[in-house]
C-alpha cells in the first residue's frame, strides 16, 4: 500500500502526520544505549587494574598502614569517577546533536501554514524556510526563490551554496555541498531567499542523524600507557605475592619465628607492591591537564595527553581551523578609469548589508561609506539564467536611478555587452584569481536616466567596474605553527570539503605540502587497503564528506600513525572522536565538535596546538623518568628486605620502614618528577614511535643497573656494619640511612638527561628541594627523638658511622653521574 503524498500546496493531513509521527518516531536523535552512572561504575570495577588498586588499598589498611591504604582507595575512587565521566561523553554528544536538530518549523498541513516543534516534523511534511531559518529536516525543494544555504556544519565549506527547485519527481537527493542542487539538510542555515520543500528524512535518518549514529558506534581506543601499566601492575603484584609467601615460609622454616617471618614477608611484598605505577600515571595525567589548561587548552580525555608526544600526523580542517571561517575581500581588480574605492562602493550597493550572505557582509564591511544618500527602489535577485544581483537606487530630488550589479563574471560580462577580446582577457584574469583559491565576483554600474525601470537587469546599460576577490583568510599564526610542527617531525595534512583549487591555495599560503591532492569522489572509489597506501603521500584532501574524513583518519591509523585531528563543525565530530587526539576549536566550534574532541582550544589559536604538543612531550618525558626511578628504587628496597633472609643476619626493613620510604618515593615519583622542566631538544626530536613502549629495553637496563649500584652500596654498608660487630639497632640505622640517601641520589640521577641535577637547590624544582629537606628532618628525628628511635628499632648514629654512609653515597653518586653522562644522547 502506497503512502499518501501531500499535494503541491495542501501538505499532509494532520491525521496522517500524527500517524507518521507515531510510526516513525520524532524528529530527534534516539538516546539508545544510555547507561546509568551506577551501571558504568560496576563495569569499570570489574577491570583488573581497579580491582588490584582496591585490593592493594585493603591490604595496606589490614597491615596497619592506614595512610597508604586511604591514599590508594581515594585514587581508585577518583579513577572510577573520571572513567564514568568519559563513558558518559557519547550521551552528551548525542544530546548536543538532538538540541541542534530540533528547531521550531513552519509547515503546511491541511492547506494552512502553522508553527510546530521541530521534533514533530515527519516525512512528507511541506516545510517553509526563509532567511535566518534553521532547516528542520532533510527535504527536497519544490519551490525556491534566490535560496542560499550555509552547509558548513556538514561540509566545512564557509561559502553558502545556491539551491534550486527539483526538476522532476524522479530527481534523487544529492549529498551536501555544491551549487544548484535541490536538497536541503537538517541543521543547515538559510542565509538568503526562501523555499518550500518536502521532507524525505527525519531524525536518525537525516544526514546529521547519520553523523550522530557514526559517533555512537566509535569506540575510543584503550590508552597505550594504561595497557602497559596494567600489564606491569599484574606482573609486580603477582611477583610481590609470590615473594611474600616464599620469604615468610623461608624465614619461618630456617629461624622458627613465624611472627617475624610474617613481618619479613609483608615487608618484602610491600617493597614490590606496584602502587606507584597507577598513582604516578593518574597524577601526571591530572597535573598535565592542569598545565595544558594554563595554555588556554581544555583537556577532555586524559588519554590524549599521553598521545600528544607521539602524534605523527596532524589532520586539520580548513574552514574555521586554518582559516577564520569568514569571508573577506582579499583582492581588487578595478577597470580602467575606476579606482578601488569606487569598485567597493558599487559592490556594496549591489549587496544586502543586513543580510546573512557572508560575501555581502564582507563587501559591505570593506566598502567606505557612500558620500551621497540613496534609497533602494528595486532589487533584481539571482535567476537561473542570470547569476547576478542588481539593485537600483535613487538619491533625494533626482529622477534618474543609479544601478549597481554584482555576480558571476560571465553574467556581468553579458550585462555590460563586452566585446569578445575584452571578455577573453577578463576571463583569464578570473581564472588566475581562482587558481589562488579566491572566489571572484564581477561588478558593474550605470545610470538609468528616466522612465520606468525594466523588468529584467538586461534592460539597463551598465559599465564594467572590475573584479572583487573574496576568500576565507588564513589565521595569522598558522604558518609559524605548521613550521614548528614540521621541525618536530609532525606531518600536517589538510582535509576539507572545499574545492581542490581553493584547498591548494590555502595549503600553499599555510606552508603545507600541496603537490598531491586527493578528491572525495576518488576516495569513494577506493577500498580501505588502497586508501591506506594513498594517504602516505597525499598532503591535501578536497571535496571530502564526513564519512570520508573518518575513513582517512582510520587509514592513517592503519599505517601505524598516531593521528591528531582538528576541526570545528558537526562534520568533524566522528573523525575527532575516532582520532588518537581530537582537537576542537572552542570559540567558533560547535557543541558537537567540542563534545567529541579530547582537547579543546579555548582561544581558537592554531598555535596552541604546538604548545600543547610540547607539553605532551614534556609530560611523557617526565613520566618515563619517574617510571625509571620507580624501577630503580625498588631494587635496593627489595634486596635489603631479602638479603637478611638469605644470610641469617639482622632484619633491616619492617613494614614501618617501607611506609617511611613511601613518604619519599610517592611525592618524588609523582609531584617532583612531574614538575621537571623541558629538555633542550624537546621539539627537535621526531615523534616517538607509535609502538614504542614506555618501559623500553634500554630504560629497563638503565634502571636495573642504577638499582643494582644502589643495592650494592647499601648492602656494602650493611655487611661492613655486621662484620664490625655493631649492635642490631646500629646495623639497621646505618643501613636504613644509606638506603634513604641512595634513594635521594637516584632521584637526582633520573630527573634530567642534560640539565644540572643540582639546580633544585637554586629554585629549579622547589618540590624536590622540599623532599630532601623533609627526608633529612625525619631521619634526624628518627635517631635523636627516643620514642621515634624505639619505634623504628634504630640505634644512635655516631659521626664515624655517618662518614661511612657519606663515603658510600658519594661513590654511588659519582658512579650514577658518570653513567648518566655516558648514556645521554649527544
Amino acid at each position: 500500500m502506497n503512502d499518501p503524498t501531500p499535494s503541491t500546496r495542501h501538505g499532509l493531513a494532520e491525521s496522517e502526520a500524527r500517524h507518521r509521527l507515531t510510526a516513525e518516531g520524532p524528529n530527534v536523535l534516539p538516546a539508545a544505549g544510555t547507561r546509568s552512572p551506577w551501571r558504568i561504575a560496576l563495569e569499570i570495577l570489574r577491570e583488573p587494574m581497579f580491582a588490584l588498586l582496591l585490593a592493594g588499598g585493603a591490604i595496606y589498611v589490614a597491615i596497619g598502614d592506614l595512610l597508604g591504604g586511604v591514599v590508594l582507595l581515594v585514587f581508585a575512587s577518583l579513577s572510577v569517577s573520571i572513567s564514568i565521566v568519559q563513558e558518559m561523553r557519547s550521551e552528551r554528544v548525542l544530546e548536543a546533536l538532538r538540541a541542534m536538530t530540533s528547531p521550531r518549523a513552519l509547515v503546511i498541513r491541511d492547506g494552512a501554514r502553522r508553527r510546530i516543534p521541530g521534533r514533530e516534523v515527519v516525512r512528507g511534511d511541506l516545510v517553509v524556510v526563509g532567511e535566518g531559518d534553521r532547516v528542520p529536516a532533510d527535504a527536497m525543494l519544490l519551490d525556491s526563490s534566490q535560496l542560499l544555504i550555509d552547509e558548513s556544519l556538514l561540509t566545512g565549506e564557509s561559502v553558502a551554496v545556491a539551491k534550486r527547485a527539483r526538476i522532476s519527481e524522479d530527481e534523487k537527493a544529492a549529498a551536501p555541498g555544491g551549487d544548484d542542487l535541490p536538497t536541503i539538510f537538517s541543521g543547515t542555515l538559510v542565509v538568503r531567499g526562501s523555499g518550500i520543500a518536502e521532507v524525505f528524512a527525519t531524525g536518525p535518518r537525516a544526514e546529521i542523524g547519520r553523523i550522530g549514529n557514526s559517533l555512537a558506534s566509535i569506540d575510543a581506543a584503550t590508552p597505550r600507557l594504561a595497557r602497559e601499566t596494567r600489564r606491569l601492575v599484574r606482573v609486580f603484584a603477582f611477583g610481590g605475592l609470590f615473594a611474600t609467601l616464599v620469604a615468610a615460609g623461608l624465614y619461618g622454616t630456617l629461624r622458627g619465628s613465624w611472627l617475624d617471618a610474617g613481618l619479613a614477608g609483608i615487608a618484602l611484598g610491600m617493597s614490590m607492591l606496584p602502587e606507584e605505577f597507577p598513582l604516578v600515571l593518574a597524577v601526571f595525567m591530572t597535573m598535565g591537564a592542569w598545565r595544558i589548561s594554563q595554555a588556554r587548552v581544555l583537556t577532555r580525555r586524559a588519554a590524549a595527553i599521553e598521545a600528544l608526544g607521539s602524534a605523527t600526523v596532524l589532520c586539520t580542517d580548513k574552514t574555521g581551523t586554518l582559516t577564520e571561517n569568514r569571508m573577506a575581500v582579499v583582492e581588487l581588480l578595478p577597470a580602467e578609469g575606476t579606482d578601488a574605492r569606487q569598485l567597493l562602493v558599487l559592490g556594496a550597493l549591489a549587496s544586502n548589508p543586513e543580510g546573512f550572505d557572508p560575501m555581502d557582509q564582507a563587501i559591505s564591511t570593506a566598502s567606505p561609506r557612500p558620500t551621497q544618500a540613496r534609497s533602494l527602489i528595486r532589487s533584481y535577485g539571482l535567476a537561473p539564467d542570470l547569476l547576478a544581483v542588481t539593485q537600483a537606487w535613487r538619491a533625494p530630488g533626482e529622477e534618474s536611478a543609479f544601478v549597481a550589479a554584482k555576480g558571476a563574471p560571465e553574467a556581468i560580462i553579458e550585462l555590460c555587452r563586452l566585446d569578445r577580446a575584452l571578455a577573453a582577457r577578463l576571463r583569464e584574469a578570473v581564472e588566475g584569481m581562482a587558481r589562488q583559491g579566491v572566489r571572484v565576483l564581477a561588478v558593474a554600474g550605470g545610470v538609468h536616466v528616466s522612465g520606468a525601470l525594466p523588468d529584467t537587469p538586461r534592460g539597463f546599460r551598465l559599465d564594467w567596474a572590475g573584479l572583487i576577490g573574496l576568500a576565507d583568510p588564513l589565521r595569522a599564526e598558522v604558518p609559524k605553527a605548521i613550521s614548528e610542527c614540521r621541525e618536530a617531525g609532525i606531518r600536517v595534512v589538510m582535509i576539507t570539503g572545499d574545492y581542490p583549487t581553493t584547498a591548494q591555495a590555502v595549503a600553499r599560503s599555510a606552508g603545507l605540502a600541496q603537490d598531491t591532492v586527493l578528491a572525495g569522489p576518488d576516495v569513494a572509489l577506493m577500498a580501505d587497503a588502497e586508501l591506506a597506501l594513498r594517504v602516505k603521500e597525499v598532503g591535501v584532501f578536497a571535496r571530502i564528506l564526513p564519512d570520508q574524513k573518518l575513513r582517512i583518519v582510520r587509514a592513517l591509523q592503519a599505517n601505524g600513525e598516531v593521528v591528531a585531528m582538528t576541526g570545528d563543525g558537526v562534520n568533524d565530530a566522528p573523525s575527532l572522536k575516532a582520532a588518537d587526539i581530537g582537537i576542537a576549536m572552542g570559540g567558533r566550534g560547535t557543541d558537537v565538535a567540542r563534545e567529541a574532541a579530547s582537547i579543546v582550544l579555548l582561544d581558537d589559536d592554531f598555535g596552541s596546538i604546538v604548545r600543547t604538543i610540547r607539553l605532551g612531550r614534556r609530560i611523557y618525558d617526565n613520566l618515563r623518568k619517574a617510571m625509571g626511578y620507580i624501577l630503580a628504587v625498588h631494587l635496593p628496597i627489595a634486596g635489603m628486605a631479602l638479603l637478611p633472609l638469605l644470610t641469617g643476619w639482622p632484619l633491616v626493613l619492617f613494614p614501618l620502614h617501607i611506609a617511611f620510604l613511601e613518604l619519599i618515593i610517592d611525592p618524588a615519583c609523582s609531584i617532583a618528577f612531574e614538575a621537571e622542566r623541558d629538555e633542550p631538544d624537546l621539539m627537535r626530536r621526531p615523534p616517538r614511535s607509535p609502538g614504542a613502549r614506555l618501559f623500553s629495553s634500554k630504560m629497563l637496563m638503565r634502571s636495573l643497573l642504577q638499582g643494582t649500584l644502589a643495592l650494592l652500596t647499601v648492602a656494602g654498608v650493611y655487611v661492613l656494619a655486621v662484620q664490625r660487630g655493631l649492635p642490631v639497632e646500629d646495623v639497621r640505622s646505618l643501613s636504613f640511612f644509606t638506603l634513604v640517601f641512595a634513594n635521594l641520589v637516584l632521584i637526582l640521577a633520573n630527573r634530567s638527561i642534560r640539565g644540572n641535577p643540582f639546580d633544585f637547590l637554586t629554585g629549579g624544582n622547589p618540590v624536590l628541594l622540599g623532599i630532601h629537606v623533609l627526608a633529612g628532618v625525619l631521619l634526624a628525628a628518627s635517631v635523636t627523638w627516643l620514642p621515634v628511635r624505639a619505634l623504628f628499632g634504630f640505634g644512635f648514629v655516631h659521626i664515624d658511622d655517618l662518614s661511612i654512609v657519606a663515603a658510600a653515597i658519594g661513590a654511588l653518586g659519582l658512579a650514577l653521574m658518570l653513567m648518566r653522562r655516558l648514556s645521554s644522547p649527544r
